[in-house]
Order: C-alpha cells, then sequence, then structure tokens
C-alpha cells in the first residue's frame, strides 16, 4: 500500500519553504504523532503552524498554488490521525493566541489556538463567569466551537456569541449563534473546510474571583476522579446515545480493559481508550469497530465517534 509516510521517506529531504514577509516556515514530512493527544499518527506531507493573520493568510496563499488537500488541526485532542499520515498542507491552529476583553460588554474574544481549559481559569481569575465546566475540556477554542464541547451539562452553545471563519479561498466570514446549527457535539462547521479563527464569548463580570477559582478546580477534580489522565487518549471516543451513556453501554458488557495492541478500553471510564506504549492508530480503529459491533449485539444501540478520522484509513 502507498501511504503518504513511505512516499516522504523515499525522497530526498526536501527543505522547509519560508512564507514571503513572514519568519513562518511550511515543513515538509512532520511527525503528527507528538501533534496528538492519543501520540499516534503518521506524517504530515506539509505541516505549518501560523501565529497570527498574516501569517494564515500566507499559508493559504501557498495553498492555493498547490494543487493538494487541506486539514485544520488544532491540539490534537479529539482527532485520530492515520498511521498512514496526512497528504496536501496540515495547518495547525495551536499559535494562534489572543485575548481582547470588552468589560461593559462582558465579552471575551479570543484566538482559536487559545486552549478551553485555560481560558476557563483566565476568566475565573477575573471574577467572570461562565466557563468554569470547561476546565477539564482538553484542546483548543476553535476545535470546542466546531464541535460544540460540553461538560457538566453545559456547552459552547450556551455562552458563544459569534466565530471568524476563513475559507480556503481567504473568505472571512463572522457567524453568529443562530448560524452555526449547534446540536449535541455537532455544528455546521463539521465537514466544513472553513478554518474557525475566533471566538466571543459572553459572560457574566462582577462575580468573586475567588468562589469561581474554588468551583473550576472542584469540577476538574471531579471531572479527574471519573476519567483517566494517566495516558494518552482522546477524550471520550464515542456521543452519548441519550438517553444512555456510551461509556454505561460498554462497561455492561465487560469491555474494560479489552485490548487490542497497545489500545485499551479505560478502566476508570469505558468511554475513553488509552494508548498504553505504543499503539497504532489501526489498533484503536480496530478497538472502535469491536465496541460498535459488541454493543449493537448487545443493546442494538449504533455508537457514533465523537473522536474525528483523519488521514488515510
Amino acid at each position: 500500500m502507498k501511504t503518504i509516510s513511505n512516499y516522504v521517506s523515499r525522497q530526498k529531504t526536501v527543505a522547509p519553504i519560508k512564507l514571503p514577509g513572514t519568519d513562518c516556515l511550511i515543513t515538509p514530512q512532520v511527525s503528527l504523532s507528538n501533534l496528538t493527544s492519543l501520540r499516534v499518527g503518521g506524517l504530515a506531507q506539509w505541516y505549518v503552524a501560523p501565529r497570527n493573520w498574516e501569517e494564515l493568510e500566507a499559508s493559504l496563499e501557498w495553498y492555493q498554488s498547490q494543487d493538494i488537500p487541506l486539514t485544520v488541526l488544532g491540539a490534537g485532542s479529539n482527532l485520530l490521525v492515520s498511521d498512514r499520515g496526512i497528504s496536501g498542507l496540515t495547518i495547525g491552529t495551536r499559535y494562534l493566541r489572543y485575548r481582547k476583553l470588552t468589560p461593559h460588554e462582558g465579552t471575551i474574544t479570543v484566538g482559536a489556538g487559545e486552549p478551553i481549559a485555560g481560558l476557563a481559569r483566565f476568566a475565573a481569575k477575573r471574577g467572570w463567569k461562565g466557563l468554569e465546566w470547561a476546565v477539564g475540556i482538553p484542546g483548543t477554542v476553535g476545535g470546542a466551537v466546531v464541535m460544540n464541547a460540553g461538560a457538566h451539562g453545559q456547552c459552547i452553545a450556551d455562552r458563544l456569541v459569534k466565530t471568524v471563519v476563513v475559507s480556503p479561498q481567504m473568505e472571512v466570514e463572522t457567524l453568529d449563534i443562530d448560524s452555526l446549527n449547534y446540536q449535541y457535539r455537532s455544528s455546521i462547521l463539521q465537514g466544513d473546510r472553513r478554518l474557525v479563527v475566533e471566538a466571543t464569548f459572553k459572560l457574566e463580570p462582577g462575580f468573586s474571583k475567588e468562589e469561581l477559582i474554588t468551583t473550576t478546580e472542584k469540577n476538574l477534580q471531579e471531572r479527574k476522579s471519573k476519567q483517566p489522565y494517566d495516558r494518552p487518549s482522546c477524550g471520550s471516543v464515542f456521543r452519548n446515545p441519550k438517553p444512555y451513556a456510551a461509556g454505561w453501554l460498554i462497561e455492561q458488557i465487560g469491555l474494560k480493559g479489552y485490548q487490542i495492541g497497545d489500545a485499551i478500553v479505560a478502566h476508570r471510564h469505558a468511554n475513553f481508550i488509552l494508548n498504553c506504549g505504543n499503539a497504532t492508530a489501526d489498533d484503536i480503529l480496530k478497538l472502535i469497530h469491536h465496541i460498535q459491533e459488541r454493543v449493537e449485539d448487545r443493546w442494538l444501540v449504533k455508537l457514533h465517534p465523537e473522536v474525528k478520522l483523519v488521514g488515510d484509513f
């Protein structure tokens, strides 16, 4: 089988490309296993991590000059990247970070690369109520906006005012909350080629900093007590098929601790798959399929992955 990883390994060393007017580099043959929370994945054919609008624009201009696919990668916390790598250009948004407070409106605007957990702590320390629930969520604001991330009975849709997105053709749009068609762990941006660049949240200033910090820390500890944080994972693997919890369905058929290769169903929470050593993306995908088959056989319920598959599977 021909793969990006095999292909680039046979080529002569290719130098990074410096984008005109910037210090930004487009780098060939970048390992993605270090850029995902599962610590799996092959090589990106080309990878770039812009730090501002100018570098993002230059990256998209370079992309437009090539006849290649485009993939967006945030913190890599909700992705399963193929062992065979990703062809084309992968844009990492993790360094698109900035914060703009508008106290009289109670809004905060942040770059897509801002860690959602860090934003929750930032707001709590300033006495701005509304994001205490988000402290245990891995990943960036961009990813959270796309998937309508949530915890403790709350979600992004409860606080988001608007988001700025840009198409691969560099068309910039501002989308309000009604335009995003938010549902449970989904939005109109899933499967869309537009990149989230920034997001604005409506919070509530004027609360006790000490109380908000305490609540935020309590939420984090509660999450840690129920979910495994000691091994690489992508967070919850499956969406909850309401009124059931995916973890409960998996646990009831005895799959906690079930292992394929170095991929294992977590003992602490059955909706987590852990990389307990040198798991491959194929190991994890096989385990996902096995869980789906067993749950459907036992409960007649089809589990739908929350994790997004990226690359050539």
